[in-house]
């Protein structure tokens, strides 16, 4: 452990060297193309599902849905108030109000009571976040769906190879979403993925993403769209991401299993519970006493650690009221630890003696 321990880094090898010189070596024009024709079909097979369309971010992959579902002004979307910004940024840019509800403390996920209680004559949608590869029970948010006739909406981020009862997560409600931002179990530096099941939305999103063409080349333009399309250069590295995917979810749930194991005891950290047969840890997420202290600890002695999301209702972009008491406890508290798939066991066993002995001599 002599060289600092960043809190998460990307992963990339030789096999992305080599798959991008041969790209190039076959006259590869970079633009988005059949490279990413195969990386959108390597995903729907393995999420199991029927469509898949790479765009440019997770955000803009939900901003595309919610456009695509006709979602805009003078409708409401619940969101969690416990997430990355970008989930209620998109339902803003789509021209709907974002409404916030609580989480449930037992995996950090929209509390599905508070969302019954939030749903009013304008509600639409709502975008259920699964908190670092956990869930709530999906079949009754689907159930809730479906009785309040509004689209479920899944922003799986940080879920990719996270299951619920067996069932990938993105896959319950009309659409989901997963990211490859840098941080990622895989990347593609930026990116983002739509999976649905619609053939009709699928259809849909593809026009809405290259500029509301009527089919791919031709500039006749039927509706307003976007330029949201990505390269082949980012779909080479995603191809040779997804091979590495199996391996890393699982080496994940190795580094949760030995985070607990080396940390038991310690009174001052709780952990979320994780259920490893289907949820694959993003991040390595713990509540903490005197975070900010022990942040700083850790950091003189090479160790990088993230505090989680702040409530998003508290953000300046937002800055609305409410009562949201989980979500403040755990944006209080909460901590991400080193979670990069190629740390070593003994790179943890250190990191862990260094928390313990933090806790021992403050």
């Amino acid at each position: 452990m002599s060289q600092f321990i960043y809190q998460m880094e990307p992963w990339f090898s030789d096999e992305e060297k080599k798959a991008l010189a041969d790209y190039f070596d076959r006259g590869g024009w970079a633009t988005e193309f059949e490279k990413t024709k195969e990386l959108e079909k390597s995903i729907a097979e393995f999420t199991g599902s029927k469509h898949c369309v790479f765009t440019t971010s997770g955000t803009a992959a939900l901003f595309l849905i919610l456009k695509a579902l006709g979602i805009g002004a003078g409708h409401e979307v619940i969101v969690p108030d416990f997430t990355m910004i970008g989930t209620a940024n998109a339902v803003h840019w789509a021209g709907a109000e974002p409404v916030f509800v609580d989480i449930h403390p037992s995996n950090w996920c929209l509390d599905l009571d508070g969302v019954e209680k939030a749903i009013t004559p304008k509600t639409k949608a709502l975008i259920l976040v699964s908190f670092n590869g956990r869930s709530p029970k999906m079949n009754r948010a689907k159930e809730i769906a479906d009785r309040h006739k509004i689209f479920l909406i899944e922003d799986a981020a940080q879920s990719l190879g996270s299951r619920s009862k067996g069932q990938h997560l993105g896959t319950f409600g009309i659409a989901g979403m997963f990211s490859f931002s840098a941080p990622k179990v895989i990347t593609t530096g930026q990116g983002g993925a739509i999976v649905t099941s619609s053939d009709e939305l699928d259809q849909k999103i593809r026009q809405l993403k290259d500029f509301g063409r009527k089919q791919s080349g031709v500039d006749e333009h039927p509706v307003m769209g976007y330029n949201f399309k990505v390269t082949d250069i980012q779909s080479v590295i995603g191809i040779e991401q997804m091979k590495k995917l199996p391996w890393r979810l699982e080496r994940k749930k190795e580094m949760y299993a030995l985070y607990r194991k080396e940390l038991e005891g310690v009174d001052e950290i709780e952990w979320v519970e994780t259920n490893l047969e289907e949820a694959s840890p993003w991040f390595i997420d713990v509540l903490v006493s005197e975070r900010e202290e022990l942040r700083e600890f850790l950091k003189s002695e090479g160790v990088g650690t993230r505090p989680v999301y702040p409530p998003i209702h508290s953000q300046g972009a937002y800055g609305k009221k409410g009562s949201f008491p989980v979500t403040e406890k755990i944006a209080k508290h909460g901590l991400w630890l080193p979670s990069s798939s190629f740390l070593k066991d003994e790179d943890i066993i250190q990191i862990c003696r260094k928390i313990k002995k933090f806790y021992l001599e403050v």
